[in-house]
């Protein structure tokens, strides 16, 4: 999985310049699930490309990386669907996806929209203790958790960013025992009591679905 500049569909890459079909224009932690997706279903007039995962750490540059990357590829598309949930850019994804005029998914991230936005919702209450994990953070823990908190180079800090935590939710799009194995070491690592949800991929397919 690359940027924004290729293509990939389940037949692998294709050239950019594609018309009557629909880019999914995706944060690169979805890919996998995205692909996925397509795969079982047959959406074979879907494409998908991603910006990187990691702009997560910097969500206000999100908004003018989805900008460039829908600019980029719109010529050659009958539509765009943004798949990002708010994602900590406060609002302004929306209002930028209003202003380009393409559709995106709805929620505030995608701990929500995988478990299901009302269903999260309806949760969140009781859960302001909980860290989650998703497939991909799961895969990802070192890099996208430890080291980018820089808990590698100071493990000290973890009381600070997870004193306030008591579970780890492992928000499960797949049936894997060893990303269980996996979620479970995360959660022994931090100090945390364990819990796996299956969510499958959650209001993701009905979004990608209604294309």
């Amino acid at each position: 999985m690359t940027l924004s500049d290729e293509i990939l569909t389940t037949d692998g890459l294709v050239p950019k310049q594609i018309k009557g079909r629909i880019l999914v224009l995706a944060c690169g932690a979805l890919a996998h699930e995205i692909l996925a997706l397509i795969r079982l279903n047959g959406w074979d007039h879907l494409d998908l490309t991603c910006l990187p995962a990691i702009l997560h750490s910097a969500p206000d540059k999100i908004p003018q990386a989805v900008e460039d990357a829908v600019e980029k590829h719109r010529d050659a598309y009958q539509a765009i669907f943004v798949a990002y949930a708010d994602c900590g850019t406060g609002g302004r994804l929306e209002s930028l996806c209003a202003r380009l005029g393409v559709e995106m998914i709805q929620g505030p991230h995608c701990y929500s929209f995988f478990e299901g936005n009302d269903a999260f919702e309806n949760r969140a209450e009781g859960e302001v203790d909980v860290f989650y994990l998703t497939d991909f953070l799961t895969r990802q823990f070192d890099t996208f958790v430890i080291k980018v908190l820089g808990l590698d180079r100071h493990p000290e800090l973890l009381e600070m960013y997870f004193g306030n935590y008591t579970r780890l939710i492992y928000q499960a799009q797949t049936n894997d025992p060893a990303l269980d194995r996996l979620a479970e070491a995360a959660a022994e690592r931090l100090g945390l009591r364990y819990e796996r949800r299956f969510t499958g991929y959650g209001d993701l397919a009905t979004s990608l679905g209604d294309l």
